[in-house]
């Protein structure tokens, strides 16, 4: 019989005033490997699944540290997150999208064409529309600094309300 994979699991409020609550999905190896925001756990468990096939959740409070990092980053302190580890699954077109999003500074944005050059395949621009859209550890890897070439905020897994909150919190945004 086959055991399910154990997937550590947190929640971790966000700021007054943000529309969301930060999700730590799982941890996989003391590697993160899932991040998402509460009302959008459908989604992330259907990439959990696609990955993992059967999983069960442990809860856990602040599972090698990372809810408190996570947590760090939402109360201001941006570089908190930068060097957590992660574990990500995906194809190799998918896991190069996703760590070339750590190339974009807090406080800065960049495009989705700017992120297909930066991976060497300036044609995949909708690809890396895709590949962010099945990001498994927002904010982590931030695709929410992704915008359209109109400088518009375009897609986010978790809702565009949550993408112009972080990126405000950032200071990408001021208005």
């Amino acid at each position: 019989m086959k055991m399910d994979t154990e997937l550590l699991f947190d929640r971790v409020a966000a700021p007054k005033g943000a529309p969301f609550e930060a999700v730590l999905y799982a941890v996989d190896d003391g590697k993160l490997c899932a991040v998402d925001f509460a009302n959008y756990e459908a989604r992330m468990e259907k990439l959990l699944k696609r990955r993992y096939g059967s999983y069960r959740f442990v809860p856990a409070k602040n599972p090698q540290g990372y809810g408190e990092r996570i947590a760090a980053y939402l109360a201001g302190k941006l570089d908190a997150i930068n060097d957590l580890p992660v574990s990500l699954g995906g194809t190799a077109f998918q896991q190069s999208a996703w760590l070339a999003l750590r190339m974009i500074p807090a406080g800065q944005t960049a495009t989705y064409t700017t992120q297909a050059a930066r991976v060497g395949k300036p044609q995949a621009v909708r690809a890396i529309g895709a590949a962010n859209g099945q990001n498994p550890v927002a904010i982590v890897l931030p695709c929410h600094r992704v915008i359209g070439a109109s400088g518009a905020l375009t897609g986010f897994g978790g809702g565009i309300p949550t993408k112009a909150w972080l990126l405000k919190h950032e200071g990408a945004l001021l208005a």
